[in-house]
């Protein structure tokens, strides 16, 4: 028999920031230069 107990595993412990992407002005809406339309992944 072992001594020790054997240590469970954790997982997803790392809670990330939020990413906030998709859509930011929908169709009609109006934009100044330089707001954002889309976030997206990547370039």
């Amino acid at each position: 028999m072992s001594t020790k107990k054997s240590g469970g595993s954790a997982k997803n412990l790392k809670d990330s920031q939020p990413q906030y992407l998709g859509i930011k002005k929908t169709d009609g809406q109006t934009v100044k230069v330089g707001q954002i339309i889309l976030r997206q992944r990547g370039t």
